[in-house]
């Protein structure tokens, strides 16, 4: 069993920064794919970054490639979103997610349905 907690959200001005941690315990860390999600009022649940369980490969959605890096350490056991030049429409709950897959297929790691542990979500408000 895998446990996520979210922190960092906050709010901040567009074309502001924040960094989002999503601290893990349990299983064994580097067994997993992280991802990160976001819901908007009102939306469903979309992709917005993952990365491979070494940390060799990631992607974005395109709506925040080249703004965010998603990072990891697996000593610390820790997965960051660094979110930068932030938008209105980047405001949104971002949650971390993992599961445990050996293989790195784009049609998986972007759907919220692949991933087994979910944490509880952090808010992030980004005014004009």
């Amino acid at each position: 069993q895998v446990q996520l907690v979210e922190s960092g959200g906050g709010l901040v001005q567009a074309g502001g920064s924040l960094r989002l941690s999503c601290a893990a315990s349990g299983g064994f860390f580097s067994n997993y794919i992280f991802g990160w999600f976001r819901q908007a009022p009102g939306k469903e649940r979309e992709f917005v970054a993952a990365i491979r369980w070494d940390g060799r490969n990631t992607n974005y959605a395109d709506s925040v490639k080249d703004r965010f890096t998603i990072s990891r350490d697996n000593t610390k056991k820790i997965v960051n979103l660094q979110m930068n030049n932030l938008k209105p429409e980047d405001t949104a709950d971002y949650y971390c997610a993992a599961m445990r897959q050996f293989t790195w297929v784009h049609t998986v790691y972007t759907k919220p349905a692949a991933f087994d542990y979910w944490g509880q979500g952090t808010h992030v408000t980004v005014s004009e």
